[in-house]
């Protein structure tokens, strides 16, 4: 898929293009550019020095002679001081430029490290945003393979709040962790967990009268009908769509080109959050690749928080399900 999050070392990265934290003069620094240079050997720090100094938010392109790549693209990250001193820009700059060079090298895949995060002390939560908003921009106006590289997970950190409140919601909707904390077993028959609900004071019933305005005429069409009729409906072009869903071209034109093609869940998933579905049209689009959203599921109670809250950002999504170990939306 176009955009990925992986937890890899990114020296080990088979991709066109190696993105190395640089230090704005042309010496060997610490951290990801110590690591891409042991690398990538000797001579490109040689051809680091050809390039000369490097202004901060700024990026330069070299061969990456013994790296499995065909490039690496040296960009000088800003130092975190009070967030007062434009570091924000200057990360944002840092991913720009990189990505246009990578662009005009005809690059078909790119490989990002979390800029700055390390030594420099950016705040990681500021640096994922700003990565993924650069980076799902870039995508909007063009094709490429774009990987978001961590070593550890212990590098990769949600806003507080949004953990805070993600946790909360999982807590209180996730199905197995309620029964397993309550009553010391996964294993009880349903009927005697919904009788269990019934009698807390603390659950409401409520009746929902689906929103599926439209879709009554479509009852009998298939997953790819209705994806293309949601389009029409939102007024949007093709494109604007499988981007925002972080779905490539090719697997789009399958699901176009043939009314009887069954998306994975995932994919389906991401179609719902880019065309911005309320909860019962996620359900009824899910229902017609024959897929469902469960309580059980993990995976599915954090896609349920994000629709229920109205959040259709699918790279915070990923963020989110990476954060929580779980698989990640068309990746």
């Amino acid at each position: 898929m176009p955009f990925e999050i992986v937890r890899n070392d990114i020296v080990n990265m088979k991709v066109d293009a190696i993105v190395n934290t640089a230090n704005p003069r042309p010496i060997i620094g610490a951290g990801t550019d110590k690591a891409v240079h042991d690398k990538a050997g000797a001579r490109l720090l040689l051809a680091r020095k050809e390039i000369g100094n490097i202004a901060v938010g700024e990026a330069a392109i070299t061969p990456a002679f013994d790296l499995d790549a065909n490039y690496v693209i040296h960009t000088a990250g800003p130092i975190w001081r009070d967030g007062k001193s434009s570091e924000e820009a200057l990360l944002a700059s840092c991913f720009k430029n990189s990505l246009r060079l990578a662009k005009e090298k005809e690059c078909e895949s790119i490989a990002f490290p979390l800029i700055s995060t390390g030594s420099y002390g950016f705040p990681k939560p500021i640096a994922l945003q700003i990565a993924v908003r650069e980076i799902s921009s870039f995508l909007m106006e063009n094709e490429m393979q774009i990987y978001l590289v961590v070593f550890e997970k212990q590098s990769f950190e949600l806003s507080e709040k949004l953990f805070k409140s993600v946790s909360s919601y999982i807590d209180a909707n996730y199905v197995s962790d309620k029964m397993n904390l309550e009553y010391g077993t996964s294993k009880l028959r349903r009927f005697d967990y919904e009788e269990m609900l019934l009698r807390e004071s603390s659950y409401e019933i409520t009746l929902k009268i689906p929103n599926l305005d439209g879709m009554l005429n479509n009852l009998d069409k298939g997953f790819s009908e209705t994806l293309l009729y949601l389009i029409d409906r939102a007024g949007k072009k093709d494109s604007e769509i499988y981007k925002k869903a972080n779905v490539d071209r090719k697997l789009f034109s399958k699901i176009r080109n043939n009314a009887d093609y069954r998306p994975s869940k995932a994919t389906a998933i991401a179609f719902a959050i880019a065309l911005e579905l309320d909860l019962d049209e996620t359900s009824d689009l899910l229902s017609r690749a024959g897929y469902a959203l469960s309580q059980s599921s993990k995976f599915d109670v954090i896609v349920k928080y994000f629709i229920e809250n109205k959040k259709y950002d699918i790279f915070e999504l990923n963020s989110v399900l990476f954060e929580f170990d779980q698989p990640l939306i068309c990746m």
